[in-house]
């Protein structure tokens, strides 16, 4: 019978250049840095080569030639002309490298806390983008053309958009000294923490940054960094989201303020967008489009600007809360992408993606794809927004396309009209922003786990009793999942219990078996519970009488024992299985009790000097 079956190198210090060669001291102080950023990039237009990376910082972080490329041409907008000024949005790229950054060993502590539209990145990096176009007659071309880029895996967009509309202007004017003055900042910074609240320094502003709890509403930017070089102490304070958070929760306590003057800005959330804002535009058919994206459907989002793309499609994917977005999306793309050709074929089907991008030029390449959301130039926030109606993608065809949803997808659940209603008489009333934001989120995140609430039920379910748990015989397996009798359960366990909305719940759950998210969703589920079993299964062996288990066995059962109580412990240890500090504790008694009662040379080779 089987009792049992059942962080990496730091950053070299280095001044502000051009990546270099050269592998990294193991003992420099550059950890904390990569927490919150792999590495700042300058990339400026070079009349000969075009847009050029001018620099990376730390200047040691190597960036492969694909990754550079990528950079390069996501950060500029498509056409300059009509981008004069400053202009900021973000782009995300795959990680092509195999460099390592020492946090990514430590990801398992902050992604096991985070929520799981929160946690870093494992193979794709955010790029978050300070384009400036200026006229300088010092210039042959007559511009000031550059962008400063900040490379993280962490999708704290609000956060690192904030950040960078402190640290441009000032790079702008006064270029590297001050660049490397806030790297070293946050170098200094403590690691992002879920549920914490933390104080960062940024160049002489007192900001306030507090990261809505999971579930919050309203987050909007309140106020405009002031600069006051003159001060000290200054700090950024936020506050990372914890996957316990819930909305009835009151905010996190401030830090108190007593010696920073002025007072500081305050940044409610630090990855919400102003959702309202966003989908102004087509509130009519944002049921349609969070169907889309539950199923994950390949999407084209063609924009007048990065900004803008980059925007809603960001927005599109938050629309999934709490449910992880498991495909691809690329808030800005153009045709310098490397996977351009990978997601234009007409070969194949088009690619699980949400691209965003401003090219006219996609209108015609991308003219296969089963939906495209053309949106313009954003209205007045005065205005009544003229909602768009369904058009078939047959009808797109030349570049002074009209906004709207291009599809032949037919919505399963009813529209809220309610709802729209109400959000279109807040609009003429002019009811803040954030207060339909608030709306939109609210109704979202309902909607959303109206239609997971039956499948987590079904799902547990599917975990045997506790009481079928006992030390010394395998766990029982986890029951499969069998779609016919979870839609059979709907009728009397559906989301009709949680929503008010009629259609065809039946028909999209269907759809839903066939998508990147289920199969996201299962297996992350499924292997909570598997480890959840383990722990169970380990605590079960604590709680036995390890004595009594031992009269009439083996040396070779006793030995496999130790080696199995050994394995789970690591993995306890790790942070693997959910098991309790006095089990860890009772299991480490058990392994010694169990090697003591052992001939001294089997306790030699269990436990080498």
């Amino acid at each position: 019978m089987d009792p049992l079956s059942g962080a990496g190198p730091r950053r070299a210090r280095g001044r502000l250049g051009a990546a270099a060669p050269g592998a990294r001291a193991a003992a420099a102080p550059w950890a904390r840095f990569s927490a919150w950023l792999e590495c700042v990039c300058v990339v400026t237009f070079d009349l000969e080569l075009g847009q050029a990376l001018e620099l990376v910082y730390p200047s040691d972080f190597r960036l492969t030639d694909k990754e550079k490329s990528s950079i390069c041409y996501l950060s500029f907008p498509d056409s300059h002309s009509g981008c004069l000024g400053d202009t900021q949005f973000s782009f995300r790229i795959r990680q092509c490298g195999r460099q390592k950054s020492p946090w990514h060993a430590e990801d398992w502590h902050y992604n096991s806390g985070a929520p799981v539209s929160l946690q870093r990145e494992p193979a794709h990096y955010f790029g978050y983008v300070y384009f400036r176009q200026v006229k300088d007659s010092s210039v042959k071309r007559g511009y000031f053309q550059k962008s400063l880029v900040l490379v993280s895996r962490l999708p704290f967009v609000r956060l690192f958009q904030a950040l960078l509309s402190l640290i441009a202007p000032e790079y702008f004017d006064k270029l590297a000294p001050c660049l490397e003055a806030v790297c070293s900042e946050i170098d200094q910074w403590p690691a992002p923490v879920p549920g914490q609240t933390l104080n960062l320094p940024v160049m002489g502003v007192v900001l306030q940054v507090r990261a809505g709890r999971r579930g919050r509403e309203g987050a909007r930017f309140t106020e405009t960094p002031t600069p006051i070089w003159q001060l000290l102490p200054f700090a950024l304070q936020v506050h990372v989201p914890s996957r316990v958070d819930r909305p009835e929760h009151s905010p996190p306590k401030q830090c108190s303020h007593e010696n920073l003057l002025p007072a500081p800005v305050v940044l409610t959330s630090v990855h919400e967008l102003d959702l309202f804002r966003c989908f102004q535009p087509v509130l009519t058919h944002v049921q349609t489009l969070w169907e889309l994206m539950l199923l994950g459907e390949p999407l084209v989002v063609l924009a007048p600007s990065p900004a803008m793309s980059s925007e809603m499609v960001l927005a599109l994917i938050s629309c999934l809360q709490p449910l992880k977005f498991c495909c691809d999306y690329r808030p800005y793309f153009t045709i310098h992408d490397s996977e351009f050709k990978e997601f234009t074929t007409r070969t194949q089907a088009p690619p699980n993606v949400v691209l965003g991008v401003t090219n006219p030029f996609f209108i015609k390449t991308l003219q296969h794809w089963p939906h495209i959301l053309r949106v313009g130039e954003p209205k007045m926030s005065g205005d009544l927004p003229k909602q768009v109606k369904l058009k078939k993608p047959s009808r797109l065809k030349t570049l002074d396309t009209k906004p709207g949803l291009y599809t032949t997808y037919s919505a399963h659940l009813h529209r809220d009209k309610a709802l729209l209603k109400r959000l279109l008489k807040g609009l003429q009333k002019k009811r803040p922003w954030d207060t339909q934001t608030a709306l939109l989120r609210r109704h979202l995140l309902e909607l959303t786990q109206s239609f997971i609430i039956p499948l987590e039920h079904y799902m547990a379910s599917l975990m045997p009793l506790q009481k079928s748990i006992t030390p010394w015989k395998t766990p029982p397996q986890i029951r499969p999942f069998r779609q016919d009798d979870f839609l059979r359960s709907l009728e009397h366990a559906g989301p009709q219990l949680t929503c008010i909305l009629k259609g065809d719940w039946l028909g999209l759950y269907r759809r839903f078996f066939k998508s990147p998210h289920f199969d996201g969703w299962y297996r992350q589920r499924h292997k909570e519970m598997a480890q959840k079993l383990e722990a169970l299964h380990l605590e079960a062996i604590c709680e036995a009488n390890i004595e009594t288990w031992m009269k009439d066995k083996s040396e070779v059962e006793v030995v496999d024992l130790v080696l199995k109580l050994r394995e789970k412990l690591v993995q306890a240890q790790g942070h693997q299985l959910p098991v309790k500090e006095a089990a860890l504790q009772r299991a480490q008694l058990h392994i010694e009790t169990v090697i003591g009662s052992l001939p001294k040379d089997l306790q030699a080779v269990l436990c080498p000097p």
